[in-house]
């Protein structure tokens, strides 16, 4: 069920969960700002999700409160995994979805990041 991102944090959603180490992951990059790990449900060859070690409901969340550490580690994690996996020369996508019309499902701000294949136009004519 989408989110209504302009609500506070619950620290029970399933990504806050997976950072305190209570439900595992396949972890495919860490360092002190960000956790990447592949996607349950894959809709792309690689699909890795990318979040904040911090306590952020959306993408508006994070950039009005997170520190410029913060917001600055975050981005350059998402970078390195897109570099570590070799995406960056056949190209790949970033989606953050913000909010019930985004249809974002966990209330922790997180990027998808897909690749492996071409994957056609970003939405639906």
């Amino acid at each position: 069920m989408p989110v209504d991102a302009t609500l506070g944090y619950d620290d029970s959603n399933i990504f806050a969960r997976i950072l305190r180490g209570e439900i595992p992951n396949k972890t495919v990059y860490q360092d002190d700002w960000a956790l990447a790990f592949h996607d349950i449900n894959p809709q792309a060859p690689i699909h890795i999700l990318v979040i904040p070690k911090g306590a952020y409901v959306s993408w508006d969340d994070f950039s009005e409160r997170a520190s410029d550490a913060e917001i600055a580690g975050f981005v350059r994690a998402v970078g390195k995994v897109a570099r570590d996996l070799d995406l960056v020369s056949p190209g790949y996508r970033l989606l953050a979805n913000t909010g019930i019309n985004s249809h974002q499902e966990v209330p922790h701000l997180h990027v998808h990041l897909f690749g492996g294949k071409a994957l056609g136009p970003m939405l639906a004519r």
